[in-house]
């Protein structure tokens, strides 16, 4: 039996993950991660979440702690959110939270306190096969998060479980709900943490960088055809708040300006590739040959589409809307399709 660590966010995901361990008879301790000092009323950062997976932690009588990262969560995560925005980019804070402080942060201390594996209650899967460790896909495709989870590598998977892969959504309530767990029935948060609801993202940009209005320019034409509030906010890809144009046809963000205060708009935007940046780049494995055909997917619950990888590029077989620079690209195999192969932000 292993000594685990479980990441306890307060949700009924993780508190299943633990009860899943206890269950196997593990040596089980509970630990839920205080990352941010600002209000917060969702995601694993409010004093409720960390209540319910203290109190879970002792329906299950295990041990549970409360570790401070709020000074690195803000350096490498919301300072880089803020950044990005103020940049014209679409960052993707749940990922970067797992890259520098779940999986990295938290790991290194499981390992220092003697822990053989760190557990959390992600949708996926890992797998050993010859040596060699896969992530894939979790059962529940409804709820899978392989995608946040795709800068991980050797290294981190290693030591890393997921209990609840194996699960659906529905069975990890019933787990939760016939134990009596506290969280069986607790909605899953859908909110960045950091970022308060009653100011949404642009309160909580506005207080620290200030936001610009800004021209929509006509892609063809190069005409302005309207204005936005905020040119940080905008998305490429992004329709609401584009506009029409004089065919009634509905505009798309193609191109975000901040310096000069414009977004270029196109009725349309479907592209063939995208350039994903090459200091970015991670494999679970082995990195892709050039050339070879592979499966993206470029956001969380985003429809994986078929497409080749060559020259640091991701060419789609058909065109997609247009992937924000700042998002993460996932790519699986394509001869299997539940494993990922890699991960980058595009360019």
């Amino acid at each position: 039996m292993a000594r685990v660590l479980v990441a306890m966010s307060g949700g009924v995901d993780s508190s299943v993950a633990a009860a899943l361990l206890v269950a196997d008879g593990h040596e089980v301790v509970g630990a839920t991660l205080k990352l941010w000092g600002g209000p917060s009323d969702s995601g694993c950062c409010s004093v409720a979440d960390v209540d319910d997976a203290r109190r879970v932690a002792q329906q299950l009588g295990i041990a549970h702690h409360v570790f401070n990262f709020t000074e690195q969560f803000g350096s490498r995560v919301v300072d880089p959110y803020v950044d990005a925005h103020a940049a014209g980019l679409t960052p993707n804070p749940c990922i970067e939270c797992n890259r520098h402080v779940k999986f990295d942060l938290l790991l290194e201390r499981a390992r220092r306190l003697g822990f053989d594996l760190l557990a959390t209650g992600h949708h996926a899967r890992v797998a050993a096969q010859g040596g060699r460790f896969q992530l894939r896909r979790g059962a529940d495709t409804a709820k899978d998060q392989s995608y946040v989870l795709s800068m991980l590598g050797q290294e981190a998977l290693a030591s890393v479980a997921f209990p609840v892969g194996e699960l659906t959504k529905a069975e990890v309530r019933r787990r939760a709900a016939a134990l009596a767990l506290r969280t069986a029935a607790k909605p899953d948060s859908q909110d960045v943490c950091f970022i308060h609801g009653t100011e949404g993202r642009h309160g909580f940009l506005a207080r620290r960088i200030g936001l610009h209005p800004a021209d929509l320019v006509d892609a063809g034409t190069g005409g302005t055809v309207g204005t936005v509030d905020a040119v940080e906010l905008v998305t490429v890809g992004q329709r609401r708040g584009m506009g029409q144009g004089p065919d009634g046809a509905r505009r798309y963000a193609v191109a975000v300006d901040v310096p000069r205060r414009r977004v270029v708009v196109d009725a349309d935007p479907l592209v063939g590739h995208v350039a994903l940046d090459a200091a970015t780049m991670t494999w679970v494995d082995r990195p892709l040959p050039d050339g070879v055909r592979a499966v993206a997917q470029v956001s969380a619950h985003g429809r994986p589409v078929p497409c080749r990888w060559a020259d640091g590029r991701v060419l789609f077989d058909a065109p997609q809307r247009p992937v924000a620079p700042g998002q993460t690209v996932a790519l699986y195999h394509e001869d299997d399709p539940e494993a990922v192969a890699g991960a980058g932000v595009a360019a």
